[in-house]
């Protein structure tokens, strides 16, 4: 069974290493593999260093681009079942077998961390962030036709079949909420659980005033296209369908001019 972590990040140089070395306490033995989406700072040498492997995007491509890249490279690696994690700290690993132990069971083809199951455990939150994910609460349970309490999560496990679905839907730019709305109307059993989460351990976040509208805006009209699309799950659920050629990502895994691979030391909202 081959199990692989991957965690997107971008100007994460100050919790990398604490992020990495979290996983290999908690999962000693698994492969990390940090996306270095085109940082600035040095987010590439510090993941390096604490043993993970390092895929360095020579541009930012968002966070759906850095996550469609790792989990090409799991699903190439022949990874049965995928973490994903943010490269901010705010995903405790202690809590990944929480995640990971339904999708082992084949109760769940994917699962996702929210901190909103328990009404009683809520996080403290401002007002505007909880306002907006109500509304993607509200848009994403419409539209997908299931309950949905936290719809920016980016905490969860799958197995290799999701993985692929994701390569070839999952939006750029904030995919979460229509991501939930497209493995949804592809049939995959999606299962939420309640996971603690921390703040933000060190750095800035990079969701502004400004750039939360157009949070709001863009998600809003992301997962309304989600729900217009059409999805062949039979065609996008196996590993065969990486032979064909990518719509956002083109082949970032090969060749100097798209991506670098480093693996020197073997290893929201």
């Amino acid at each position: 069974m081959n199990i692989i972590a991957i965690v997107p990040a971008y100007n994460e140089g100050s919790n990398i290493a604490n992020v990495v070395a979290d996983i290999s306490h908690t999962m000693p033995g698994i492969d990390i593999v940090v996306i270095d989406d085109g940082s600035q700072d040095y987010t590439s040498q510090m993941a390096q260093q604490a043993g993970a492997i390092v895929l360095r995007l020579p541009h930012n491509l968002g966070i759906g681009g850095a996550v469609q890249t790792g989990l090409r490279f799991a699903v190439e690696s022949m990874a049965d079942y995928i973490i994903r994690l943010d490269g901010d700290g705010q995903h405790p690993a202690s809590q990944i077998s929480l995640l990971l132990e339904p999708v082992l069971r084949g109760e769940a083809d994917i699962t996702i961390g929210s901190r909103f199951v328990s009404s009683s455990k809520l996080p403290p939150i401002s007002i505007p962030r909880r306002i907006g994910i109500k509304v993607f609460c509200f848009l994403t349970s419409i539209l997908s036709g299931r309950k949905v309490t936290d719809p920016t999560s980016g905490f969860m496990a799958m197995n290799s079949h999701v993985a692929v679905f994701l390569i070839r839907n999952m939006a750029q730019d904030y995919p979460e909420a229509d991501a939930r709305v497209l493995l949804s109307r592809g049939g995959f059993k999606i299962r939420e659980i309640f996971t603690q989460m921390r703040e933000r351990q060190g750095g800035l976040t990079s969701i502004t005033p400004l750039r939360a509208l157009y949070y709001i805006f863009k998600v809003s009209l992301s997962v309304f296209a989600a729900r217009s699309r059409i999805i062949n799950r039979s065609m996008y659920g196996s590993r065969s369908a990486l032979n064909v050629d990518y719509p956002v990502i083109d082949d970032p895994l090969k060749g100097s001019e798209d991506a670098s691979i480093s693996t020197d030391n073997n290893t929201g909202f």
